[in-house]
């Protein structure tokens, strides 16, 4: 049994399948850091990408053009992350219950607008043409690089898209005004406004960035990853990035590789579904046993963390009495 499971990772279409699959968990989890960088924590990634998978299907079949439904994917995410400032930030509500509310809307009212707007129930897949997805980005050399090649080359556009956004996050938050900004107004906002800086401004952009980055990740998981629009498309993955983003530190590189990690199992838990010897329920389990284990050992080191702290602390103060 162990050695069919090692036979099976140690292949190069295990690892493209992991690449695939960590694409729209990073988008959403560079979308958690984002927004909560700036003090703003966005519990609707999972209904924006829900919505957002939605109209980039439909934009990308009224237009017959995929890159017009990936825009159309982003503008419906900035929207529906500025609502849940509107309700957060200006009427005082509870920003998570906000993002649940967003959540319950992915999963219920997304059903109603489909059939609103195309007379379906359940799925697109009657919709979809080549037009429609995104293409494949075949990179001229790597592709012809063995082991290697089959595993990076050959994806989405997006897919690439996604890891770039790393870099580029990265770059925002630590390398430009802006980012100075939303990590100042998310560590301490009282003293951001002080020297001038417009606190619900940055919140609304950054809440404006993360809902462009989970509505790149809607579009992944309709325009590519399933190739049409269902109703379990997400499935948990909104939920999955945030604790990707926790996992991470709350870092863009941090985040892509606890992205990877439940990628991974991901991965792992699709190729299994088709071994015998093993319960289709508990396989398809392990994603969120990763997240829970994940999520156990983040919080264990935070805990450490803070201890370490404070009995520096104790000491430092015992220290200065003497």
């Amino acid at each position: 049994m162990l050695e069919q499971i090692l036979s099976m990772v140690f292949t190069t279409s295990f690892g493209y399948s992991i690449i695939r699959i960590t694409s729209p968990i990073l988008f959403a989890a560079l979308a958690a850091v984002v927004a909560e960088k700036a003090g703003v924590t966005n519990i609707g990634l999972e209904g924006i990408m829900m919505i957002s998978a939605l109209f980039g299907v439909l934009f990308a079949y009224w237009t017959s053009y995929w890159w017009v439904g990936v825009i159309g994917a982003m503008v419906v995410g900035v929207i529906l992350a500025l609502i849940i400032g509107i309700f957060a930030l200006k009427l005082k509500t509870d920003i998570i219950l906000a993002g649940i509310a967003i959540n319950l809307v992915g999963s219920g009212g997304t059903i109603f607008l489909l059939y609103l707007f195309t007379g379906l129930k359940g799925n697109t897949a009657s919709l979809t043409t080549p037009s429609m997805l995104t293409p494949k980005l075949n990179i001229p050399i790597l592709e012809s690089i063995p082991v290697i090649g089959p595993i990076f080359s050959g994806h989405s556009i997006l897919t690439y898209v996604a890891f770039l956004l790393v870099f580029l996050v990265w770059v925002l938050l630590y390398k430009t005004a802006l980012g100075l900004q939303i990590r100042a107004v998310g560590e301490n906002s009282h003293a951001a406004d002080s020297v001038g800086v417009s606190v619900l401004k940055i919140q609304y952009i950054a809440l404006g960035i993360s809902g462009a980055l989970s509505g790149l990740g809607g579009a992944y998981m309709s325009m590519y990853y399933s190739q049409s629009w269902n109703t379990g498309i997400v499935a948990g993955r909104g939920f999955i990035a945030l604790a990707a983003q926790a996992m991470g530190q709350g870092e863009p590189l941090g985040s892509m590789f606890a992205s990877l990690l439940f990628g991974f199992a991901s991965a792992l838990g699709n190729k299994m579904e088709g071994m015998q010897g093993f319960s289709s329920f508990l396989v398809a389990a392990v994603p969120y046993a990763v997240t829970i284990i994940g999520l156990v050992l983040y919080a264990s080191t935070q805990v450490r963390r803070v201890k370490k702290s404070r009995f520096m602390e104790k000491g430092k103060k015992e220290a200065e009495k003497s």
